[in-house]
């Protein structure tokens, strides 16, 4: 509610005033040597393992640095703290995801195309689910939300998908793009939170709800 204050919030001015800083999220420097790069492969990776096995309450520099086996000094040279290093776990994730989605516009149908864009979109959340659900945890958070990448490239390859001469044609394809990018996340989301690792299950149930949506006649296809 705007303009509404809490009556537990007794915190004056002057200590909001001597608050801590928002959380440096950018590198310290990027890899220029493939040593260097191998070293952030390195504790990219390990703060994601970090991260599913001991979750956000064990999610620290040190437990990053001993699982990289490198000195925390190491880390420090290249992050300048665990939420850069989330950050950039979350941007890591993004290329792949986008990488792997893109690969649908291989296929030589429409149909192909559609059944290897939800297959992507599953793997992104089954592969390792512990670790997908809190990253989206972690990306609600505003600081991280904002620097996050957003989702214009998964419309620009489903839209292109659309478009294929096989698949029924989209009033308003736009549209279209958003409530099926709509399905997929909140149907993969929920089988994240349950725990489910049966990528190839979720995707069989996921395709019937994507091809309902566009009335694609599968006796036809």
């Amino acid at each position: 509610m705007i303009g509404f204050v809490p009556r537990y919030c007794t915190t004056s001015f002057s200590a909001m005033a001597r608050s801590p800083k928002l959380p440096t999220l950018k590198p310290r420097k990027a890899p220029r040597q493939p040593r260097s790069e191998q070293t952030v492969a390195a504790l990219l990776e390990a703060a994601a393992q970090v991260l599913e096995q001991h979750g956000l309450e064990g999610f620290n520099t040190n437990a990053i640095a001993q699982r990289a086996g490198v000195g925390i000094g190491s880390l420090y040279q290249y992050f300048p703290g665990k939420d850069a290093l989330t950050l950039a776990l979350m941007r890591r994730d993004d290329e792949r995801f986008d990488e792997e989605a893109s690969m649908a516009l291989a296929e030589p149908t429409g149909l192909d195309a559609l059944k290897s864009f939800v297959g992507a979109c599953v793997r992104q959340q089954l592969l390792r689910p512990n670790l997908a659900r809190l990253l989206d945890i972690e990306q609600a958070r505003p600081e991280l939300r904002k620097e996050a990448k957003d989702t214009a490239t998964l419309h620009a390859i489903l839209r292109a998908i659309l478009e294929r001469g096989d698949l029924p044609r989209q009033a308003r394809p736009d549209i279209a793009v958003g409530d099926l990018l709509a399905i997929i996340q909140g149907l993969t989301d929920a089988a994240g939170e349950r725990g489910e690792v049966d990528i190839a299950d979720l995707q069989r149930r996921i395709e019937p709800a994507v091809f309902g949506y566009l009335r694609v006649d599968l006796g036809r296809a």
